[in-house]
């Protein structure tokens, strides 16, 4: 039976036939094209387009050749960053004629287990995932029944899985470090009341630049936390300015967990009447393509989310080399000053009505 779809569908005999190479050269385009020489891949791709040919899945199972389905498994695809990093694996795994199935757990750990059997059922040829929890050990068992593994946004820890992640903890300290060398010593940390290991990293961040500037976090740092998953975070975050305003003393500069809360706490500091940065500093996290286009343009912690994603992407991919090995990939953030932030004002903010 010929596999395909199509009238002039035909099989793989017939584009090795048309491209002048073995059945085996068409299944390593199809499979592994970065080991075939460019010009006969060429010749070979333009073969399948040719001949019409589409293989089935089923059938490149049976013959024991990798699905081209692979799984994507982050945080909130609504979110740019997870939008920009999924981009960054999709583009990586087009290059080698793979699709992504792409899906969103908001920090549900129910979510989460579902979209992995799910795409277990679907013999996908392996998946790229932003883990919730700092335990791994679905993820092994997942790696350990025959599904590839590789963490992004996640530090590998003691496992033997592939990880791409950021250090954290040193964009946290690089954000309070700014703050402190401003002046500011009553900072604000917003986070979420369930939140990911990397905003939890984060405030360990900005907590040890605190001890190294010999302040003490637990007086320094106020510790305001938010629901992400729902409302909109925009939203969360303009309805977090109140308890802000209402501490005694009140903070002198916010640290949010995202660029995304950041625009939520500038818009509930507009319309309270807080000016920015001269009442108060506003620091994000991720430097989106927005964040230069606020008013004020964002001081924020700048991490690669497309080079993320395309080297998760990459290392999935290398999975099923046979001199594979697991490594950790560790960027480094870096902090982006722009105008949200300044030296806390000479004049001293009376406490607000009904402060805490």
């Amino acid at each position: 039976m010929t596999e395909g779809a199509g009238p002039r569908a035909g099989g793989m005999r017939e584009v090795a036939r048309a491209a002048g190479v073995s059945v085996s050269t068409v299944a390593n385009v199809l499979s592994r094209p970065g080991i075939v020489a460019p010009g006969t891949r060429q010749r070979v791709e333009q073969a399948i387009q040719h001949v019409g040919y589409v293989p089935s899945g089923p059938a490149r199972q049976l013959r024991g050749l990798p699905s081209p389905l692979v799984g994507s498994v982050t945080l909130d695809l609504a979110n740019p960053f997870f939008a920009e990093l999924n981009r960054g694996i999709e583009d990586r795994l087009a290059e080698a004629g793979c699709l992504v199935l792409a899906g969103s757990t908001d920090l549900r750990p129910d979510r989460e287990q579902q979209l992995l059997d799910l795409l277990r059922q679907q013999a996908v040829r392996g998946i790229v995932v932003a883990p919730i929890r700092p335990d791994l050990t679905i993820l092994l068992k997942l790696r350990q029944a025959g599904t590839p593994v590789v963490l992004v946004e996640h530090p590998r820890g003691d496992t033997d899985l592939c990880s791409v992640a950021v250090d954290d903890v040193l964009g946290g300290r690089l954000a309070a470090e700014h703050l402190i060398a401003l002046g500011h010593r009553r900072i604000a940390y917003l986070g979420g009341v369930v939140e990911s290991g990397t905003v939890t990293r984060r405030r360990e961040g900005a907590r040890q630049a605190m001890i190294a500037a010999g302040l003490d976090p637990d007086a320094a740092l106020i510790d305001l936390r938010m629901p992400i998953h729902p409302p909109p975070l925009i939203d969360a975050a303009m309805l977090a300015v109140q308890r802000l305003l209402t501490a005694d003393p009140p903070p002198t500069a916010v640290l949010c967990l995202n660029d995304t809360a950041a625009i939520g706490v500038l818009q509930g500091l507009a319309a309270a009447g807080v000016r920015v940065p001269r009442d108060i500093s506003v620091v994000g996290y991720d430097d989106l393509r927005f964040a230069a286009l606020l008013a004020p343009p964002l001081t924020t912690v700048s991490q690669p989310a497309y080079r993320l994603g395309w080297t998760a992407a990459d290392l999935l991919l290398a999975e099923k080399e046979p001199d594979h090995a697991h490594r950790e990939i560790m960027f480094q953030p870096t902090l982006v000053v722009r105008s949200s932030t300044a030296p806390p004002s000479v004049v001293s903010r009376a406490p607000r009505p009904g402060s805490a």
